[in-house]
């Protein structure tokens, strides 16, 4: 035998004579001493622990209890404080089949059971012995989830029952059925004794988003905001006294879509308090701690204020955009581009918008993470009414936000196509639009009108009857101002050219 296969063959006879040394009873790791939680709105989280585990030289088997039962074991991280070089995890198993009717009886399929029956005479109860046949129980294809698809079926005293009466009891839990999600670690440690471990890992149905609550003032011209954090807990367990950290960003991961987005909670607070997340950056994201402890518990949905501002300056804008929400369907189409018939279509409803500046000066001038926005106004009572809401998406500061609440009652649009000419057959077409709009209000008010060239990207307006500003390649805007009962019309040509 060479050298070489003999230090191979060494090698081998240490690591089984290793395993074979390896504790029959595992070392059950402590409680956690700390938690912290670093929780991502894309139903996602990053938990690091501590813990103590006591470990004899040599091989042991630990387990770690009380684990998320959404945790991805792929990302598991495991370092040992006390001796960080001498601490190894060799192998790991995320066990996670719990205990289940369906599971718990499968387990006793030919095994004898016991049924406690009822003397009907006597009202005493009684235990007769039988054999499990059938449960009852049919998986489900292609999943872990079970149906009732049957009735149990047991052998009793020789013969074949349908349903057994009585109750049955079972003598014990079967081996491998446990009743919380745990991790069980193979770990090699080159010294005894009661180790500091630090684990983080990653897991799902810990997830976060951003809801907001504005009270307009009775003129539409200031506003009181506050931001509420909804924290959201379905990962199967709870987290005493845990850091919390909240990234908000578009952090790319590679999995499955995500979970449905979560409603919030509708909360307001009238008392003025200081900020309880201090923002910072993270990378090129924004990070949100909070400047104290809490506990997160399971299937717990919790909220935390994150800003509030009041007396922001607050525009009311009317919007009317005429041409139906298709046209971007058709956007350069080549073979709707020549084709007088589309883009007559029109809706007469003139929106509704609330513009303010997230900056310091309006009393905001945080990044404001994703999130719904439900405002609200004091009617002539002093009561306050829902008027609207809106989705904004991450805002930096000093950026403007706008949000859709509506449409308005007493102003009315109308939109009709007047011409449609062809100037080169093929290469250039004039088309040319009327469009009206009314104001029943009491009030003047001004209306922007929005205007689509969708026909081809080169076009450019020929004639109109009241000053456009281009927004952007596909979007025309023509301000017009009304005075209370007044009507308006104005009407412009685009010439399109390929």
């Amino acid at each position: 035998m060479n050298m070489k296969k003999a230090a191979i063959l060494a090698s081998t006879t240490l690591v089984l004579t290793s395993l074979a040394q390896v504790q029959p009873s595992p070392q059950i790791a402590e409680e956690r001493t700390t938690v912290d939680l670093t929780v991502y709105n894309m139903n996602l989280a990053l938990i690091r622990e501590e813990r103590n585990i006591n470990l004899e030289r040599g091989m042991n088997r630990v387990v770690v209890p009380d684990i998320p039962a959404t945790i991805d074991g792929t990302s598991l991280h495991f370092t040992s404080k006390s001796d960080a070089s001498g601490v190894r995890v060799l192998e790991q198993n995320f066990q996670y089949d719990l205990v289940h009717q369906a599971k718990l009886l499968a387990k006793y399929i030919g095994k004898d059971v016991e049924f406690v029956r009822l003397n009907e005479q006597n009202k005493q109860e009684y235990t007769v012995k039988g054999r499990l046949l059938a449960t009852g129980w049919q998986q489900q294809q292609g999943g872990n989830q079970y149906y009732f698809g049957g009735q149990m079926i047991a052998a009793v005293n020789g013969k074949i029952e349908i349903n057994p009466s009585g109750r049955l009891v079972l003598p014990s839990l079967p081996e491998g059925l446990i009743l919380k999600p745990q991790l069980e670690w193979l770990v090699n440690a080159t010294k005894a004794g009661r180790h500091k471990t630090e684990i983080s890992y990653l897991a799902n149905q810990l997830s976060w988003n951003c809801d907001y609550v504005a009270v307009l003032n009775a003129t539409d011209t200031q506003l009181d905001l506050t931001g509420w954090v909804t924290l959201k807990n379905n990962s199967g367990t709870t987290f005493k006294n845990a850091g919390l950290k909240l990234v908000a960003g578009d952090v790319n991961i590679v999995r499955q879509p995500d979970y449905e987005a979560m409603n919030g909670l509708a909360m307001r607070s009238q008392i003025a308090t200081p900020p309880q997340f201090a923002q910072k950056e993270l990378f090129e994201y924004k990070l949100y701690t909070l400047q104290r402890r809490t506990d997160v518990a399971d299937n717990e949905t919790k909220q935390i204020e994150l800003t509030s501002a009041k007396n922001v300056t607050t525009k009311k804008v009317f919007v009317y955009d005429g041409l139906t929400g298709s046209w971007r369907s058709w956007y350069r189409n080549y073979s709707y581009r020549d084709q007088g018939s589309f883009g007559q279509q029109s809706n007469t409803k003139v929106g509704v918008f609330l513009m303010f500046k997230n900056e310091e000066k309006a009393r905001l001038g945080i990044p404001l993470p994703k999130g719904k926005v439900r405002v609200y106004k004091k009617d002539d009572e002093g009561k306050e009414q829902f008027i609207g809401e809106d989705q904004i998406d991450h805002t930096p500061k000093d950026e403007e936000l706008r949000l859709y609440l509506g449409n308005a009652f007493d102003i009315v649009g109308s939109r009709v196509q007047k011409e449609f000419k062809t100037v080169v057959s093929g290469h250039v077409y004039d088309e040319t639009f009327e469009i009206k709009v009314r104001n029943h209000k009491e009030d003047a008010v001004e209306v922007l009108v929005y205007e689509h060239p969708w026909r081809w990207s080169e076009w450019e307006i020929t004639k109109q009857s009241t000053e456009s500003e281009q927004v952007d390649q596909s979007t025309v805007k023509f301000p017009v101002k009304l005075k209370k009962g007044e009507e308006k019309t104005l009407t412009y040509t685009i010439r399109y050219s390929w």
